[in-house]
């Protein structure tokens, strides 16, 4: 059972200032998203063989941004309530909750450079197994201190539930092996320089 540990909880400050606790979900995640470069993700994503229903490549970045908003609203909602609160236990699980929050967002963003830019199917996949069972027990902690904050985490437990189903199933579909995907580019014209593309017609 996690307990409140301050070296994995992100500073007090960040989840008492709304606004901070909001924007720091989606600007990380964002970042993240143009390290490892939307096209390239895009073009993996394409190239791989996928189960039935996977969404659109262009769903998943204004879904990302609005989900990573509502945790962050989350956060700051369980924070301000349970740190007010003079029940001491609330103010422990308020504090228990810091810290899971941080380590599920930390679960969260490296999920993608695993996935794409590692290509690491099965690393990903546990990554996001793991991600998803702490969302769950984050979400059983808040609902002991704020009801609104544990539901405002539910369209978030869900989309995870989704996308671990995709993580695995892309994996189990492609080998749990995606070096393949990658190939050689035809050399430029007069260049004699060669780049490395993602082979959409990749079996």
């Amino acid at each position: 059972m996690t307990t409140y540990i301050p070296s994995l909880t992100l500073p007090g400050e960040v989840f008492a200032q709304p606004a901070v606790s909001i924007l720091l979900p989606m600007a990380l995640g964002t970042s993240i998203g143009f390290i490892v470069s939307p096209k390239e993700s895009q073009n993996t994503y394409m190239a791989l063989k996928q189960p039935p229903y996977r969404p659109p490549p262009q769903v998943f970045g204004p879904m990302w941004t609005a989900l990573y908003g509502l945790m962050g609203y989350s956060a700051y909602r369980a924070w301000d309530t349970g740190m007010s609160s003079l029940n001491p236990n609330v103010v422990a699980l308020t504090k228990q909750g810091a810290t899971l929050f941080t380590i599920q967002l930390g679960l969260n963003l490296i999920w993608m450079p695993l996935f794409f830019r590692l290509k690491r199917p099965i690393e990903a996949t546990a990554d996001i197994v793991a991600l998803t069972g702490v969302t769950g027990y984050l979400t059983y902690i808040w609902s002991k201190v704020d009801p609104v904050a544990a539901w405002g985490l539910a369209p978030y437990l869900g989309w995870l539930g989704f996308a671990t189903y995709l993580s695995a199933g892309t994996g189990y579909l492609n080998g749990w092996d995606f070096s393949d995907k990658e190939t050689d580019a035809p050399t430029d014209r007069g260049s004699g320089a060669s780049t490395k593309y993602v082979n959409e017609k990749s079996d």
